[in-house]
């Protein structure tokens, strides 16, 4: 199918499968590996687009089921999209929808038609169908869309999860059929198969065949063990064309961002960066801060030293404490900001560890910082991934 995006790698770390590229989009150049904040209804919670650009934020996602309920496709039809309605400049991602579907509804059924589920306002049956899906993201003029497909959680056993799998893959030829923005927008397929490796081979090598932009690793991040997730995600990034961008979705931690650049792949996104924030928890390189306690009333250094986001730049941590206590909205406002600003942080580190080639010492450097020095605190399945791809943590 046609692309409307440039994916060109100018690095590769000679130990691990880190890669670093530039993925070119209609609203300007990515640096990747990216993570991507998550904006639900048009808005990053506590943020203007204006604090995301200037945090040099290059692309954001949306939410499709949110933006076609409020403010709805008639509305974004007349105001020409998303990027006008939200006053965004640069590049924006929309999920399907799909997985709202299945994780915020009373879900209703899915059939072979699409997902029936009932609507929040009044109980009344409705369908989100992969052509509908396709034209309410073609009218939110996204620069990457994602396909629908059939969600089931990554706990899920048996014939369901082959079922989903291949539904996903005839719900792509549907998506592809119905996009009719090629030109200017980007269609991703996103890989099923649940934990087992021989379905996730199978969806791989359907999806590849439909030659979408780029392929989206789906159904992990759902409470399953973390061996097994990096497992499916090494192997999805092995056998995926090596041309294209991958994308893990929902991944935000720092130490996944880190072991899933290491297995190659290119793109994030996750709520926890935000969400965290309004529980007035700061993430740093050296590990998270709960801004409530009363040890920060009398701190009157920045939340992160040597950070440039504004809050940092501007406010202490005796003045964040007392507005995440107070619960005034200024507090999140302030923590969010930090929490964006730290993800990029941490993705630009990885990028100029991987061109200078010192990406496996990089990697060292981030883990003992990140569990105050303590081996013993490392995750044995980071410990484990890691290792598949020729760093030894504990050494």
């Amino acid at each position: 199918m046609k692309s409307a995006l440039t994916f060109e790698t100018i690095a590769r770390c000679s130990t691990t499968k880190a890669r670093v590229s530039i993925m070119t989009l209609p609203h300007g150049p990515v640096d990747t590996p990216v993570f991507m904040p998550v904006g639900t209804q048009g808005t990053m919670k506590g943020m203007l687009p204006d604090q995301l650009e200037e945090l040099n934020c290059q692309i954001m996602l949306n939410n499709t089921y949110h933006l076609g309920l409020k403010p709805g496709k008639e509305i974004l039809d007349l105001v020409g999209g998303a990027h006008q309605f939200q006053s965004w400049r640069r590049n924006l991602l929309t999920d399907s929808g799909g997985f709202q579907m299945v994780s915020l509804l009373k879900l209703a059924e899915i059939t072979e038609e699409g997902v029936q589920f009932a609507s929040p306002h009044d109980g009344s049956l409705m369908m989100l169908t992969p052509e509908h899906s396709i034209e309410l993201q073609n009218t939110i003029g996204a620069d990457i869309m994602m396909q629908l497909d059939d969600v089931v959680s990554s706990l899920t056993t048996g014939p369901r999860v082959e079922e989903a799998m291949w539904r996903s893959i005839r719900w792509l030829d549907r998506c592809i059929k119905a996009h009719k923005k090629q030109d200017t927008q980007n269609l991703f397929a996103i890989i099923q198969g649940g934990l087992n490796t021989e379905l996730r081979k199978q969806c791989i090598e359907e999806m590849v065949k439909r030659d979408t932009p780029g392929y989206a690793v789906g159904g992990l991040s759902g409470g399953e063990e973390k061996d097994v997730f990096w497992k499916i995600v090494t192997l999805c990034t092995d056998l995926l064309p090596k041309i294209k961008p991958i994308y893990c979705m929902g991944v935000g931690y720092a130490e996944d961002l880190v072991v899933c650049v290491a297995l190659g792949v290119d793109m994030f996104d996750c709520v926890f960066p935000t969400r965290t924030a309004r529980f007035g928890n700061a993430l740093t390189m050296y590990g998270t801060l709960s801004l409530k306690s009363g040890k920060y009333a009398t701190d009157f250094g920045p939340i992160e030293e040597g950070c440039d986001c504004s809050t940092c730049k501007n406010y202490t941590k005796s003045y964040v404490h007392l507005n995440v206590t107070t619960k005034d909205t200024v507090g999140c406002h302030l923590v969010s900001i930090h929490n964006i600003a730290f993800q990029l942080r941490l993705m630009r580190n990885m990028r100029e560890a991987i061109k200078k080639d010192e990406f496996p010492s990089w990697i060292k450097t981030f883990f003992h910082n990140y569990f105050g020095g303590d081996k013993t605190k490392y995750p044995q399945w980071s410990v484990n991934a890691l290792q598949s791809v020729g760093v030894d943590l504990l050494v």
